[in-house]
């Protein structure tokens, strides 16, 4: 007599795989919206499609979550401000447009209203309190001086710039207008606005400073 073996229990599936850096992205994109105070562990896990524990198991928390979208933007936006400013053949005034555009190219990468800078819009309003999304910030604002400053001192040795000019005031200047353009871009301006208000400031920048001989 044949005996009918019952069925073992089911296995289960392999669990969804997940790209992390689309996930992260999106998560940036839920944090540059609404900020980080105004977005709910269940918001980032409508957008990214994962669950609670796939997000603390690929992530961390929430915060931690943060941390790292901070840190992979000034990543990406200080690539993109190295690589403009990187060309020594060209002039100062085309090498900082490039930069200012490559910037705004980032602040209105929004599907809707344009979103400004994610560092300068979201880890401001958290830096009072948070020591480590303060660190993070202070990181990415020190680094975009230092940039703008080397580009400054090559300017200067090129004699585009007086030899008594200053590349690390100069550098926060140029910085300064860079936080400027971003708020302005999240208030609504058009682009083609803060293009030219970001021309208008480079022949300012340039000018005061240029070689007079």
């Amino acid at each position: 007599m044949v005996q009918n073996t019952p069925p073992g229990p089911k296995g289960r599936g392999r669990p969804r795989a997940y790209d992390p850096d689309e996930a992260l992205q999106r998560a940036t994109d839920k944090f540059w919206k609404s900020g980080y105070s105004c977005t709910s562990l269940d918001e980032i896990s409508a957008a990214t499609g994962m669950n609670r524990p796939s997000l603390y198991a690929a992530f961390g928390d929430k915060h931690a979550l943060y941390l790292k979208a901070l840190a992979s933007y000034w990543q990406l936006s200080l690539t993109a401000l190295r690589d403009a400013l990187a060309d020594g053949d060209g002039t100062l005034g085309e090498a900082l447009m490039r930069a200012y555009e490559g910037q705004l190219a980032l602040y209105y990468s929004g599907v809707a209203l344009p979103r400004g800078c994610f560092a300068v819009g979201t880890a401001t309003t958290e830096a009072v309190d948070d020591p480590e999304i303060r660190s993070l910030l202070a990181d990415g604002l020190r680094a975009l001086d230092a940039d703008f400053e080397a580009r400054f001192r090559l300017a200067r040795e090129k004699g585009e710039l007086n030899g008594d000019a200053d590349p690390a005031a100069l550098a926060v200047l140029a910085s300064a207008l860079l936080h400027s353009l971003a708020i302005r871009a999240r208030a609504g301006a058009p682009r083609a606005e803060l293009t030219e208000t970001a021309r208008k400031a480079v022949g300012v920048i340039c000018g005061v400073s240029a070689n007079a001989g």
